[in-house]
């Protein structure tokens, strides 16, 4: 089998990041399920870059990682929760994709928060989001709180447990880019 090209995105802007820890642990458990190389976009590190109001006015390390994004075989997007939503530099990285460049591309979708009353942010905010772009949300969704993290590592069995549910479906799911696959995305 052919290595995935999968791109993952922290949607932090702080360091240390249970959110880039929980996209991390995302991207081991699906790179030892399946041949794939893995790049991890950290919001804290292309922030910055993204204050523009037009594609055109980014700078070329941003326009170098939306390119990533955009020709991605996969996606892994993780998001934190502040005051109930994802947070809005993050939504700027993302209003800054081409409409249909991510269309049947795969992706996880997770996010962290401080509690559990922040849990379906994933179902209500970042899978709208992603169905936009007509991407295929994979069924399984990763949602960690507070609790579920010791010394900034996941050691929580439940979330555990969906990590490694939602790198089977990714490893088994996902196929590496064609020239065919490319021009169902474009259309």
């Amino acid at each position: 089998m052919s290595r995935l090209k999968i791109v993952a995105v922290s949607g932090s802007t702080r360091r240390p990041s249970r959110t880039t820890e929980l996209v991390a642990a995302i991207g081991r458990e699906v790179a030892a399920r399946r041949g794939a190389d893995i790049r991890l976009v950290d919001l804290a590190d292309i922030g910055p870059g993204l204050a523009a109001f037009r594609r055109d006015g980014l700078p070329e390390q941003a326009l170098a990682t939306l390119a990533e994004i955009e020709k991605a075989d996969a996606l892994i997007v993780g998001a934190p929760v502040y005051k109930g939503s994802y947070p809005g530099l993050f939504k700027h990285l993302f209003d800054f994709v081409e409409p249909a460049a991510l269309a049947g591309t795969p992706v996880i979708l997770a996010a962290t928060g401080g509690g559990r009353r922040h849990a379906l942010v994933v179902e209500h905010q970042l899978r709208p989001l992603f169905g936009f772009f007509a991407a295929l949300t994979l069924p399984t969704s990763i949602y960690a709180s507070d609790e579920d993290f010791q010394d900034g590592e996941l050691a929580d069995p439940v979330t555990l447990g969906r990590i490694s549910q939602a790198a089977a479906e990714l490893a088994s799911f996902a196929r590496p880019a064609t020239r065919d696959a490319t021009l169902i995305r474009a259309a």
